[in-house]
């Protein structure tokens, strides 16, 4: 059976042009980047010229949405990968492709999804009030669509791939009151993410039922809505809250000046870094340490039939979540294991990929950067439609189309995605379930500017009342 591994974002990143990173104590009004809005105030004399808008080069622009866009793309074309192509072999013994993109390509996805988060609320903490509220709202809506369109993918087979969209929603109902805090709180917080929920999880899971909702349907909702939600949240396949770890980390990185190639270097050689250190550490646990001896003699016998080594047992065993038998098991870096090490590893992959396109997007010396444009922009177009292809994966592979050998499948569907991308981004632009996704998501942006509009007229004081109320600021974006 081939391991689901977790889909796109729920929209891709719009054009944005560059800005002053966002500090630590930074607040904004809320505003999804591909409309400028800025905090009315009540007008106390003759309003001051407006500021003027901050552009960057294009240049600047351009390489920081196709780093962005190349590294969803990569992240895709991982997600093919694992259902596409076998997660093991005859023996039981993980492939090479699935300890390559196993767990990698989803925790790219969830860390670009929290940078999306950041990106829609002005890259700064978003301040109480209105602001929060229509963020809340909008970020809700997208939770609530993506429910909706998992709840008519229910009929798809799980052992194809099971979809990750119902726990995509409630992870970023989750996420809502993250992009109230300031950045020097978030970030201490997205480590202890990291850390912490894996622990907490490991130890509430033998006082819950253990329940996999695998594709819920409304009659699940109605029926059960209690164990829906505990699936969904902490015992399922892809729990909502080790998900929140990877969402925070991206928050806190989509706050960061990613034209930078400070920021991108930092990215790559810290990804690197801590992903090589939680799985050296895990090794040496698992070995040297004893985790494998005491894994088996808290297991049933059936853990070392499935495989043809422990190691390969041990690798091959969690899905979405670890056994309780023994604390031990925390010490594994296992793909989908949502232990510690596993969490902190795949997240420093994700920074890494991250970094490294945001590097190659940003040279700029004629010749080689033509040369890689022309590699990267099939990429970013395919990256830039993941809910599109993930959806259209999914419902290929679940159809009688699908006749090919793993390895040819998974060749035509990331060269029809990078196509058809291509084609999509310069003639239409947003794909279409990411338009479907954003649009009430936007009507409730321009709702919650209006009636800011509307406060802010009403404040003003009879002796200023002609006086039109002043945009202060530029958006943050």
């Amino acid at each position: 059976m081939n391991r689901p591994t977790p889909p796109p974002g729920p929209g891709t990143v719009p054009s944005i042009p560059a800005q002053r990173p966002a500090t630590e104590n930074a607040t904004t009004t809320f505003a999804p980047v591909d409309g400028p809005t800025v905090p009315l105030v009540p007008a106390t004399g003759p309003p001051p010229p407006a500021p003027a808008p901050r552009t960057a080069p294009p240049q600047e622009r351009t390489g920081r949405l196709l780093g962005v866009d190349a590294a969803r793309g990569l992240a895709l074309f991982g997600i093919i990968a694992v259902h596409a192509l076998l997660e093991a072999g005859d023996d039981g013994a993980p492939t090479t492709s699935y300890l390559i993109f196993g767990g990698r390509s989803a925790a790219l996805f969830a860390v670009l999804a929290g940078v999306s988060l950041a990106f829609v609320t002005g890259r700064a903490q978003v301040r109480a009030g209105p602001d929060l509220r229509a963020a809340a709202a909008t970020l809700a809506t997208r939770a609530g669509i993506l429910l909706l369109l998992a709840f008519a993918l229910s009929w798809t087979d799980p052992s194809i791939a099971t979809l990750i969209l119902p726990y995509y929603a409630v992870a970023f109902v989750l996420a809502i009151p993250l992009v109230a805090l300031p950045t020097r709180v978030l970030a201490p917080l997205a480590v202890l993410f990291c850390l912490g929920i894996p622990v907490l999880s490991q130890l509430v899971r033998p006082l819950l039922p253990r329940t996999d909702p695998g594709h819920p349907s409304p009659v699940d909702l109605v029926a059960d809505p209690l164990g829906l939600l505990s699936g969904l949240t902490v015992t399922g396949a892809y729990p909502a809250v080790i998900w929140l770890a990877y969402m925070a980390v991206g928050l806190v990185v989509g706050r960061l000046r990613l034209s930078s190639v400070r920021t991108a270097v930092s990215l790559l050689a810290g990804g690197t870094a801590a992903a090589l250190a939680a799985t050296g550490i895990s090794m040496w646990l698992l070995g040297p340490g004893g985790g494998y001896a005491a894994i088996v003699a808290a297991s049933p016998p059936a853990l070392l039939e499935s495989a043809p080594t422990v190691a390969a047992a041990v690798t091959g065993t969690p899905d979405g979540v670890t056994p309780t038998t023994t604390w031990w098991w925390l010490a594994t870096a296992a793909p989908h294991s949502g232990t510690p090490l596993d969490v902190v590893a795949t997240t420093g992959a994700a920074l890494a990929a991250l970094g490294a396109t945001l590097l190659l997007a940003g040279i700029t010396r004629p010749g080689v950067s033509r040369v890689l444009g022309h590699v990267l922009r099939p990429v970013a177009a395919a990256g830039a439609m993941t809910l599109t292809f993930y959806v259209a994966s999914v419902l290929f592979m679940n159809s009688p189309l699908d006749t090919f050998d793993p390895v040819e499948g998974y060749l035509w569907q990331i060269a029809v995605a990078a196509a058809i991308g291509l084609a999509w981004r310069r003639g239409v632009g947003r794909g279409p379930l990411e338009a479907l996704v954003s649009a009430p998501a936007h009507a409730l942006r321009d709702r919650a500017r209006a009636r800011a509009r509307a406060a802010g007229r009403d404040r003003v004081s009879p002796a200023h009342e002609a006086a039109p109320p002043v945009a202060v600021g530029g958006r943050r974006t």
